[in-house]
């Protein structure tokens, strides 16, 4: 499943540069993760970094785009085939 950002979001801006697929971008009001670059950090780490470093624990799965390991891989694969 991809991670999302929820309005509890200080944009203290450490989250942005831990993603190594580039997923997480400043959005209007708060930070945004895009869901067709998130991969949970599989393929780089053990645990999403974002999450590692937020501050106020704002970082969440995201219900509405499930994704087994196994599908993170593959899109993990596919980002770096780029």
């Amino acid at each position: 499943m991809a991670l999302f950002i929820t309005d509890e979001c200080i944009n203290c801006d450490v989250c942005e540069p831990e993603c190594p697929n580039e997923a997480i971008s400043p959005g209007e009001e708060i930070y945004e993760i895009n869901p067709d670059l998130c991969t949970e950090c599989v393929g780089h780490y053990d645990t999403p970094q974002c999450k590692e470093v937020c501050p106020v624990d704002c970082i969440f799965v995201d219900p509405e785009h499930k994704e087994t390991e196994e599908e993170l891989l593959v899109k993990y694969e596919a980002l770096m085939a780029r």
